[in-house]
């Protein structure tokens, strides 16, 4: 099979490795869509990955094409978007419900090779079956999408909130819509890009501004958001929480990255800090809001690339064009 390869820190090769072959329980996926995103460059800087060469590609959904001799949940013909997330199950924190904190912990594009590839392994309880009527090739959002949505199950989110995001990429505009979704007051969304925030508007958010001081909102908000990982916008962020509010480190940051608190007024002003990773338990229900119609792949997707155009696709994002920038390795949906 073809598959796009990151060899070494900084370099990718489009190149040939044996097709994928089921175990017991595992199913092999032709894949219809798989995304870029922020953590695939951080895999090509060197970091996250344990070791290389990696096939990326976390975010990914497709045609089963084959299954293990014990799977009976799906069968071949059925379209799936894939958790990449796989939890040992028996560690300290599997064993506190805390499986994406697993001391295991490993993942589909990541650890093991992922979805930037005609074909992609995965244990069948990762796999959600599609409803019908639901593009497959869109349904890679799936996995972003079930990642703000384990960012929502920290927050202590009350009706008539107000939100404040920074970055209005694709997780940025996820967590917006589910802001809104929750019972949002209003939603304000941060970004250096004007190009980017003209598509906040077109979904719906409150004000969009380039920088947070833009808006009029002198308490500061209920619920500040990074999903930024950038130093910068995650001090500004901490600095606009009101009074008994909470953060959200979502964004991921550079591994060395430090930013600056202000303990007396964490303490003073009782605000909370937490951060969200990966998912946990929110897959399936992330499936359940897409399929329902939560977001507009239309708006969300804004480039599609062939395989052999990886290197385009990664420069594309590296540039912070678009939005979603998505790899279809066995071509179009016909």
């Amino acid at each position: 099979m073809k598959a796009a390869i990151i060899t070494e820190p900084g370099k990718i090769e489009i190149g040939s490795l044996p097709d994928p072959a089921p175990g017991p329980r595992e199913v092999v996926v032709a894949v219809a869509g798989t995304g870029i995103c922020g953590t695939d460059l951080h895999i090509l800087d060197g970091e996250i990955a344990r070791s290389f060469p990696v096939v990326p590609g976390h975010e990914f959904a497709g045609e089963v094409v084959a299954v293990g001799r014990e799977v009976t949940e799906v069968r071949t013909g059925d379209h799936v978007a894939v958790n990449p997330s796989i939890h040992c199950g028996e560690c300290y924190y599997c064993g506190r419900a805390r499986a994406n904190l697993c001391e295991r912990w490993e993942s589909i594009g990541i650890t093991k090779p992922g979805g930037a590839a005609e074909y992609a392994l995965a244990p069948v309880k990762n796999c959600f079956v599609l409803p019908e009527g639901v593009s497959t090739a869109d349904a890679a959002l799936i996995e972003p999408l079930g990642c703000a949505v384990r960012g929502f199950d920290v927050l202590s989110h009350r009706l008539g909130d107000h939100y404040l995001i920074y970055g209005a990429g694709t997780m940025g505009l996820m967590m917006m819509e589910l802001a809104k979704r929750a019972g949002a007051a209003s939603v304000t969304v941060v970004d250096p890009n004007p190009s980017r925030l003209e598509t906040t508007r077109l979904l719906g958010c409150t004000a969009a501004v380039t920088a947070a001081g833009e808006a009029n909102r002198p308490r500061g908000w209920d619920i500040v958001i990074d999903c930024t990982g950038v130093v910068a916008a995650i001090e500004d962020g901490l600095s606009r929480v009101e009074r008994g509010g909470t953060f959200l480190q979502f964004g991921v940051a550079s591994p060395e990255a430090k930013a600056a608190i202000e303990p007396f007024r964490i303490y003073n002003h009782e605000i909370t800090i937490t951060g969200s990773m990966a998912l946990l338990n929110s897959f399936d229900r992330a499936g359940a809001l897409f399929a329902a119609g939560l977001l507009r792949p239309d708006v969300l997707i804004s480039h599609r690339f062939s395989l052999d155009e990886y290197k385009q696709a990664v420069d594309l994002f590296k540039q912070g064009m678009g939005r979603k920038i998505q790899i279809q390795p066995n071509g179009p949906a016909r």
